[in-house]
């Protein structure tokens, strides 16, 4: 049983979205992902809202550009937590998108994360699932320090070759 749904408006969100689904696998957290129109077919969202807490989803991704409904209507239905991803759109770069998913009613909250977010909203999920999963937080630990040994090896490698031939390779 899936814990995490991941939901796109649009199959062009994918790119963006596979990047929570990722990390979802690196970390052990099952999720389903699909493709639903908040505006195109408003039915079944509606069924798809309404049914995630049966299926056994203690959060929702939900990503969205322009307009961006789908997080917040997410949200007024599903009674646990929903994440919204902005997309970058090429109107106006995202930031419609932003200011959609952020700008929700009172009582309808939306954690949202960057434009383009999908990485960090399946870490923020995974985070709210570790709240009552202690080998889900020791996984989390551990990824945390590997970007603390990423960053750490940059800097070495910076530190031998100098910035001149860092920027080259």
């Amino acid at each position: 049983m899936a814990q995490v749904g991941i939901v796109m408006g649009s199959d062009s969100d994918m790119a963006v979205m596979a990047k929570a689904a990722d990390i979802l696998e690196e970390l052990g957290v099952s999720y389903e992902m699909t493709i639903i129109s908040a505006h195109r077919e408003p039915d079944v969202f509606f069924e798809y809202a309404k049914s995630a807490e049966s299926k056994g989803f203690k959060v929702i991704i939900a990503g969205a550009g322009k307009a961006a409904h789908l997080p917040g209507m997410c949200a007024a239905i599903f009674p646990m937590p929903v994440i919204g991803v902005p997309m970058k759109t090429s109107d106006l770069g995202g930031v419609d998108s932003l200011y959609s998913i952020v700008q929700m009613p009172s009582g309808i909250p939306v954690a949202t994360v960057a434009i383009n977010g999908g990485q960090n909203a399946g870490i923020l999920a995974a985070k709210i699932l570790a709240v009552s999963d202690a080998a889900l937080l020791e996984r989390l630990k551990k990824y945390a320090e590997s970007l603390k040994e990423n960053v750490q090896e940059k800097d070495a490698k910076l530190k031998e070759v100098g910035y001149k031939t860092y920027l080259k390779a």
